[in-house]
């Protein structure tokens, strides 16, 4: 399969060029860095994909995308909009003029994050973003949907939590996403035919979790590795209370708060 995966320059994005191409895939990175990512060597674009005609560029002659793109910290509303949620239409546009669809959509945790954290959390529960950069992420799971309906897409929501090579505090023991099952998450949504849509929460099969996986399972992915293998060498820490209160875990505390504009 041909696939097109933005911020491929980023740490999820390099991930995913490893394990993607060893799965046999062929790949297109796109990035505003200038260097080509291992597993894109052979097709790299530099270009913001806001820009219509680097994003047409991008999409033409591709079968599915993978947006991973965008501001990981928090930003005023209208930067984590444009960040987010209109590189998402911006994509979507392309993939409709090029006859491409599928797409498989890096949203997040934050998109729940202010949903207290204790029981399993099911992909059924409300959006209830803790900044604005997970209003963003909500938003584009929105216009996901909206495209999915009028144009019988497949679109999948991949709410990521911890994305890391180990976890390394207690809240991660919950939240952490291997790079070994991010790229088994991210090849079970390619592979989804149209049309459809999906929400599925980015996890490992931790002991711990606080999602629901079996969104994920019915769609192919079968998250195989557990942070509970690391919980012998993460020492507690004074935060540790506050961060595991909240699925959004520090982004519900003060020091994200900000206006709007």
């Amino acid at each position: 399969m041909k696939v097109l995966v933005t911020g491929a320059a980023g740490s999820v994005g390099r991930a995913i060029g490893r394990g993607l191409s060893d799965l046999g895939h062929d790949l297109r990175g796109l990035d505003l860095v200038t260097e080509a990512a291992p597993g894109y060597k052979d097709d790299w674009l530099v270009g913001n994909c806001l820009d219509p005609v680097v994003a047409d560029t991008a999409v033409r002659g591709v079968d599915a995308v993978v947006h991973l793109a965008g501001n990981p910290d928090e930003d005023s509303l209208p930067a984590a909009l444009e960040s987010h949620t209109h590189t998402t239409a911006r994509l979507l546009e392309a993939m409709l003029a090029n006859g491409v669809d599928r797409i498989a959509y890096a949203s997040s945790n934050h998109a729940v994050g202010r949903t207290p954290s204790g029981q399993l959390l099911t992909t059924a529960a409300r959006p209830r973003p803790d900044t604005f950069y997970g209003v963003a992420k909500v938003a584009a799971e929105s216009l996901l949907s909206l495209y999915v309906d009028r144009f019988a897409i497949s679109a999948v929501a991949m709410r990521i939590g911890t994305f890391a090579d180990r976890p390394e505090t207690v809240r991660q023991l919950s939240t952490w996403l291997s790079p070994e099952d991010a790229v088994r998450m991210v090849d079970a949504a390619i592979r989804q035919p149209a049309p459809g849509f999906t929400v599925l929460y980015g996890t490992s099969a931790n002991t711990r979790r606080w999602w629901d996986l079996e969104p994920g399972r019915a769609i192919g992915f079968d998250p195989q590795d557990d942070a509970e293998l690391f919980a012998g060498a993460i020492e507690a820490r004074p935060e540790d209370d506050v961060e595991n209160a909240f699925v959004g875990g520090p982004h519900v505390t003060s020091a994200y708060l900000r206006s709007a504009f």
